[in-house]
């Protein structure tokens, strides 16, 4: 046992506990990954005796890596194209999501004030994140989607293009463990979005108003009510919607998902600095990002037809095209027709017995 010197500084870190998940959600904290970090300093009591200092500052879990050496290892372990292919797919498209997931984040934190989920969650005694952080959940649960590859991103896994990706080799339990760590991430990602911009185990409006429906086992009730509703939501997708193209998915995370973030942290931290410095309250922040996001709304509907009246007005091609213009075949498209080659000339000469030969 070393001994540590008096005034010394430690951490001290335990299962999350009832203030961040509610009553009796110790051991669901414990298997989501969830933790309390203290801050404690050694005092010269006798005795093993420590000055505890600060909030648990819950640990959020948001690397998914891990789901890249999944994918990654399973497509190049089984020597298929297609596996391979799908493994790829994968580690691109959680590295590319993990950005946009992360940095919705960042106006979650400023709001609260800290990193504790305890904190995010006592934040959202008055108003939840999800009115006030619209755009923030928006992107979080575009990006939990796509993290999960669930539809209409299940790209890795694309039957009419790589027949199962990366799992197209492994059946029986093998299948199943794939399958299995899928719904614990979609669970996953359901309470952290619970907990972010639901209000976590509180309950919801107008059943708040009620001075019991957060004491004994209701925050449970409220809590798991809220994680199933996402999980209704991923199985509602999946049944509904069509698989997008792995280009447009692609483009969609880098070329709007992860600027409007960024974009939306400026927006916030200016907005969280003039409410703190003139005391305003949450819900006229709530009404300025409301007009905001109308203007915005606006101008990108007002840009969006301007690009669509300018393709309408787009010269039609030519109706015969060669070939051969641009040095190799190209078909044509609908409604053109090929140019004729021009007849080239061939030089008649008399053969060995008189008789006329094309000339080679």
């Amino acid at each position: 046992m070393r001994k540590v010197p008096v005034g010394t500084a430690i951490r001290v870190r335990t299962p999350a506990s009832s203030a961040n998940l509610g009553p009796g959600f110790d051991s669901i904290g414990l298997a989501l990954g969830l933790w309390d970090e203290y801050v404690a300093e050694v005092t010269d009591e006798p005795g093993l005796v420590v000055e505890v200092s600060g909030e648990g500052a819950g640990e959020v879990p948001t690397d998914e890596r891990h789901l890249v050496y999944r994918s990654m290892l399973a497509g190049w372990a089984s020597a298929n194209k297609f596996s391979l292919l799908g493994g790829l797919r994968s580690s691109a498209q959680v590295i590319s999501y993990e950005i946009a997931m992360s940095l919705s984040f960042v106006a979650v934190f400023l709001f609260a004030g800290a990193m504790s989920t305890s904190a995010i969650v006592n934040a959202q005694t008055k108003l939840w994140f999800i009115i006030l952080l619209l755009p923030s959940f928006m992107i979080y649960a575009v990006s939990m989607v796509g993290e999960t590859n669930r539809a209409p991103f299940d790209l890795p896994e694309a039957e009419s293009e790589l027949t199962g990706g990366f799992h197209t080799e492994y059946s029986s339990l093998k299948f199943a463990m794939f399958f299995l760590a899928e719904y614990i991430n979609m669970v996953t990602v359901s309470a952290l979005a619970t907990t972010l911009f639901l209000g976590g185990w509180r309950a919801p409006w107008p059943l708040s108003i009620w001075s019991g429906a957060n004491e004994g086992w209701w925050p449970m009730l409220w809590w798991l009510l809220k994680v199933f509703a996402f999980l209704f939501v991923f199985v509602w997708l999946r049944g509904t919607m069509p698989r997008m193209r792995y280009d447009q998915f692609m483009k969609f995370g880098w070329k709007f998902l992860i600027p409007a973030a960024i974009l939306w942290i400026v927006v916030v931290a200016i907005g969280r600095y003039v409410a703190i410095n003139n005391d305003l309250p949450e819900w006229s922040l709530a009404v300025a990002f409301i007009v905001l996001l109308a203007i915005f709304g606006i101008i990108a509907s007002a840009v969006a037809k301007k690009r669509r009246a300018a393709d309408e007005h787009v010269p039609p091609p030519p109706e015969t095209v060669d070939p051969f213009a641009g040095g190799y075949p190209v078909p044509p498209l609908p409604g053109q027709r090929l140019v004729e080659p021009a007849p080239v000339p061939v030089a008649v000469t008399a053969g060995p017995e008189g008789k006329e030969a094309p000339d080679a």
